[in-house]
């Protein structure tokens, strides 16, 4: 695990809102040599705060080009919530050099710096964890010193089940190529020859992550999360499964389970198939207002 050392600079921003003064603070994080930049916003102090937890791949504070999150940065600030998310330590330049190796507990770690930074700060009555897709996992695994955590389209099953699914979808053929390169990447710790049409996915440097990933399995990780929970999924994600969620809610029956109808994967209310894919690359959709009062209703209840 990298050890942290966090480093901020803040400057403040005031707009003024129908709602109330919104405040954004640049807040520029460090956990070692990686640079985690992001932005706080909030309307009144003593409110909860939200801290979001990325998906897979290079994802950036708003969630670009969708904008997902700066659309719901916005939804719950409404709600004067306040919220804070930051650059994905691979969806910043800057760290291009240190991202060698990665496992997937140094993402976990760099949700901990951020944790660590507010943890003590009075201006916020609670700390919540929201965790989107591949976050869901990594903000169980990071939960201990938070008071909430919400799963949004989280995986049901470790992640070779989920890719492999992903892919016979799209080509049966490949799908079984990719469950044979998982299996083999699990008992030998490497793949011989993988196949030109997968290597993005399971290129040389990538193959570390994965072992480190596909060992954990989300339906035990949710089951060590002591804090209240809920779990959410949208009835139009094609990327992550209502039965995935079910599998979270079996796991933790105490917790509460949401289904949005419409909603998407990148959280976006959906009204015609064709418009799903089209949603990921643009923010003319709107998010799910239905998601955002789920939220609200969770992260206010006593």
């Amino acid at each position: 695990m990298i050890r942290i050392i966090c480093y901020v600079t803040i400057f403040i921003l005031s707009v003024v809102t129908s709602f109330a003064q919104l405040k954004n603070e640049e807040v520029n994080l460090n956990n070692g040599v990686i640079q985690l930049p992001g932005t706080l916003s909030y309307t009144v102090e003593k409110s909860p705060l939200l801290i979001w937890v990325h998906g897979s791949g290079g994802v950036d504070r708003d969630g670009n080009p969708a904008k997902y999150i700066h659309q719901f940065r916005e939804a719950v600030n409404k709600q004067n919530l306040a919220f804070f998310s930051y650059d994905k330590r691979t969806a910043n330049p800057k760290n291009a050099a240190f991202l060698n190796d990665i496992l997937i507990d140094d993402f976990v770690s760099d949700v901990e710096v951020v944790i660590s930074h507010f943890k003590n700060d009075a201006r916020f009555s609670s700390i919540i964890l929201v965790g989107h897709s591949q976050g869901s996992l990594l903000a169980m695994m990071a939960s201990k010193n938070v008071d909430k955590y919400i799963s949004v389209a989280g995986a049901g099953e470790t992640i070779d089940k989920i890719i492999t699914r992903q892919i016979t979808n799209q080509n049966a053929a490949f799908g079984e190529i990719t469950a044979q390169h998982f299996k083999e990447l699990k008992e030998t710790g490497s793949i011989k020859e993988v196949n030109p049409n997968l290597l993005s996915l399971f290129a040389p440097q990538n193959l570390l992550f994965l072992s480190s990933w596909m060992a954990l399995n989300p339906v035990d990780e949710i089951k060590k999360v002591t804090i209240p929970t809920l779990i959410i999924q949208g009835d139009k994600d094609i990327q992550v499964l209502i039965s995935d969620a079910e599998n979270l809610s079996k796991a933790k029956p105490e917790a509460q389970f949401v289904i949005v109808k419409n909603m998407n994967h990148v959280l976006k209310t959906i009204k015609k198939d064709e418009d799903n894919l089209a949603s990921y690359m643009s923010d003319n959709f709107p998010i799910s207002e239905e998601f955002i009062k789920v939220i609200t209703n969770f992260v206010l209840q006593k």
